[in-house]
């Protein structure tokens, strides 16, 4: 039925709106529900997980009951992504490294096997995403190192071993040797003592491979300080170095029994008196 007003003209109906766009709304809403619902049903998941250093590793994919992915990718704070697939216990990263092991709160955890894109390959141990514990780098250019790591470093005690030959026992701090141990080298001389920063410092004994040998100070990799050179045929030298030349007061002896007592400057004999004030 039309309504007219009193001039006898015909009255608009308004349209009724209110009610369609809360029920659109509600439909709207219902669908993204349902949609949300079944991604979690499927097992789904965007996560974030915050490390130690402060940096972010973000992961979008399926999980197991317990959370932990299944596949998916990762995102990490610096840009890089990997590709999750723990059916086959494989994580492909995006600059070709790959990882092989457990991954828990999408981390690399406990022991597994890292193949990088240089050709390097470490087995052993990861914690919070980190090579650190124990295990086996084997390097591309044939070294390999066996012993302790802290995020991917050499960190405590371990064995390096030269693609030459040459080997080295004892402590690490920080990739370098630092602390006792001894290095023998491919020609068969060796050095025990002490490290600091990857370089002899500290009190050693260095044994040539020509049967010359060497006990005493050493400073940046040099005999440095008191000590005692014994040369292969029997000539021997007490007293000071420095920078791997007799340097300072000693006693130069020969086999016969013959000694010199004195002042040596860069290798040579000056004075038998001490210098007097």
């Amino acid at each position: 039925m039309d309504y007219k007003n009193e001039d006898g003209r015909k009255k608009k109906r308004r349209r009724v709106t209110g009610p369609v766009i809360v029920i659109t709304l509600a439909l709207v809403i219902i669908a993204v529900a349902v949609v949300f619902g079944a991604i979690y049903i499927s097992g789904i998941r965007y996560t974030k997980v915050t490390l130690t250093d402060g940096n972010n590793i973000k992961f979008f994919g399926t999980v197991d009951d317990s959370g932990n992915p299944l596949t998916g990718k990762l995102y990490f704070s610096d840009g890089s992504t990997a590709e999750v697939d723990m059916e086959k216990s494989v994580v492909t990263y995006d600059n070709g490294d790959i990882y092989e092991g457990h991954l828990q709160k999408f981390m690399r955890q406990g022991e597994g096997t890292m193949t990088f894109a240089s050709g390097d390959v470490y087995h052993g141990s990861f914690e919070d995403d980190a090579i650190t514990g124990t295990g086996i780098f084997r390097y591309a250019n044939g070294d390999e190192y066996e012993g302790e790591l802290k995020d991917g470093r050499r960190d405590g005690y371990g064995t390096y071993t030269w693609a030459d030959g040459s080997i080295y026992f004892g402590y690490y701090k920080d990739d370098q040797k630092d602390g006792k141990g001894k290095f023998v080298w491919a020609d068969g001389s060796y050095y025990e003592g002490d490290y600091t920063a990857d370089m002899k410092n500290g009190i050693g004994a260095y044994f040539y491979s020509n049967g010359d040998q060497y006990q005493g100070d050493f400073k940046n990799d040099r005999r440095s300080g008191s000590g005692t050179y014994t040369w292969a045929n029997g000539e021997s030298f007490i007293g000071s170095f420095v920078d791997d030349v007799m340097n300072g007061w000693g006693i130069y002896s020969w086999p016969s029994g013959r000694t010199l007592e004195g002042l040596f400057r860069d290798g040579k004999f000056v004075r038998t008196e001490p210098a007097t004030e």
